[in-house]
């Protein structure tokens, strides 16, 4: 337990971002996150499943910044869908001790790492 006399409430993310308009189709409607009602086209939140992204245009933050995105599903499905929605996929799913996970780019360069559980019956690429 921490001496220092605060709990965290939350984490969330702030990107940089250089078109909001851009930076709102990936997110919204090719990923399926909501926008908050207070957003405008300086800075705004989107949010799914109960966890938060803020999106800043023009600052607070550097394009490139890395995202790992835990979630309950199959990888495989979800990679499918991406590809067809035409969404950057850096890395596709590959099987690591940690997760099983794939590497997608948003608009501004951010790379979200989707990871979900490994599958135990495959070779970790980390252990080979």
């Amino acid at each position: 337990m921490s001496d220092t006399p605060f709990q965290i409430e939350s984490i969330n993310p702030i990107l940089y971002v250089k078109d909001m308009a851009v930076s709102r189709n990936f997110y919204v409607k090719l990923l399926g996150f909501e926008e908050d009602e207070w957003g405008d086209d300086i800075f705004t939140c989107i949010s799914r499943d109960g966890f938060c992204i803020y999106l800043c245009k023009g600052a607070q933050g550097v394009p490139g910044t890395w995202l790992w995105v835990g979630f309950s599903g199959d990888i495989f499905a979800l990679y499918q869908a991406l590809l067809l929605k035409e969404v950057t996929i850096r890395t596709p799913p590959q099987n690591y001790s940690w997760a099983l996970e794939m590497h997608v780019q948003d608009p501004d360069g951010h790379i979200l790492r989707f990871g979900t559980t490994p599958d135990e019956n495959q070779p970790y690429l980390d252990k080979q």
